[in-house]
């Protein structure tokens, strides 16, 4: 059942920097125990012993705090950090080198019994701290998940998701960046395309306020009336785009 233990080791101290050695991961990281005892727990089930399976994910959840449904598939070299509060439901498929963080739910929303009901996560997949994926979908390989978003659709390889709903904030078309490991999902220079989008319309507003009083100043200087309307107040496009940062 474990082929790939120092495997598992030796990644979970590359991406923590609090890992000192391999013996202190193997005693004292409950995310590595989690994934240890859901490797028997997956045996047992796999091979119809489904009570012994529940029995022994039901031990890990009391022990580490993490419940992994024994008849999830957990790929090799998976880093559940800190790992306090992780639910993986029993359809749900992590692929390898992925990292989890605290609090995250791999969820199903149908009630289907027998179905794919949790989402699929392939290489490399990052989720960060409170995050809910929740759905029969695919996470593409080295995706990100912000903190606390909710993901409730596909996310295409290589993207930065966040928010509730979450939404796409950054795509690596090159695949230069992809495969750098980013703490927590979070991914430096991740311009949000909302934030994007209220700065343009913010300008593109201030810009119509003005062509409009340069119209009103030639048609008055024509001599041409216009009915008289109560001054509204001017946009203050400083202040709003500071509110949007």
């Amino acid at each position: 059942m474990f082929p790939n233990l120092s495997d598992d080791i030796k990644s979970i101290i590359a991406r923590d920097p609090a890992a000192r050695n391999g013996f202190e991961v193997f005693t004292c990281y409950p995310g590595f125990q989690a994934i240890m005892m859901h490797r028997w727990a997956h045996a047992c089930w796999i091979n119809q012993l489904k009570w012994i399976g529940r029995f022994i994910s039901y031990l890990a959840r009391i022990i580490t705090g993490i419940e992994i449904h024994p008849g999830a598939t957990i790929g090799h070299r998976v880093f559940i950090d800190h790992g306090f509060g992780v639910v993986i439901g029993e359809t749900a498929i992590v692929g390898d080198d992925c990292t989890i963080y605290q609090g995250v739910t791999l969820g199903g929303t149908s009630l289907t019994s027998g179905a794919k009901r949790h989402p699929t996560l392939e290489r490399g997949v990052i989720i960060g701290a409170g995050a809910q994926v929740l759905g029969s979908f695919t996470v593409g390989e080295y995706a990100k998940i912000g903190s606390n978003a909710v993901v409730v659709k596909p996310v295409p390889a290589g993207a930065t998701a966040v928010g509730n709903p979450a939404h796409i904030v950054r795509k690596d078309e090159s695949g230069r960046s992809a495969h750098l490991f980013a703490a927590y999902g979070v991914t430096p220079n991740g311009d949000d395309p909302l934030t994007k989008a209220l700065h343009r319309l913010i300008d593109h507003a201030a810009r119509q306020d003005e062509q409009i009083e340069r119209m009103m100043a030639v048609m008055q200087e024509a001599g041409l009336c216009c009915p008289a309307m109560a001054e509204g107040d001017k946009i203050d496009t400083i202040q709003l785009n500071r509110m949007v940062e």
